[in-house]
């Protein structure tokens, strides 16, 4: 395996965790907040670089979205961290989640959005 696809699937068990330490109790407020950017961030319909800009599209989740969970990670104590990654193995051994309350933060963003949008075109 490649040193890039080795990475690329420590971000998707890395992911997974960061959400999964989100919710516990016992992660520090500040990781919880840079939790919380990170999990929005890396949902979000919406980067700093739209997508179908090529190749510059894609660069802003190639290079933000490490650091972010680098961050992210830093701030989590390891061995919250260790267990959370744990959690996360197993999360995806049935098949994906079909926890639909998941997507609550795109569709909440996507309203304001639009409702921006409205306010903006009626004004």
């Amino acid at each position: 395996m490649t040193n890039l696809q080795s990475k690329a699937n420590r971000l998707k068990l890395d992911l997974p965790a960061i959400f999964i330490a989100l919710k516990k109790r016992e992660t520090p407020i500040m990781a919880k907040l840079f939790a919380g950017i990170t999990i929005v961030y890396a949902l979000s319909p919406i980067d700093l670089i739209p997508d179908f800009i090529p190749f510059l599209g894609l660069l802003d989740d190639i290079i933000l979205l490490p650091i972010l969970i680098g961050l992210t990670i830093k701030f989590i104590p390891s061995e919250i961290l260790e267990q959370c990654k744990i959690e996360s193995r197993d999360l995806w051994k049935s098949g994906k989640p079909k926890k639909w309350y998941l997507s609550i933060p795109i569709i909440f963003m996507w309203i304001i959005i639009l409702l921006m949008i409205i306010k903006y075109i009626l004004n």
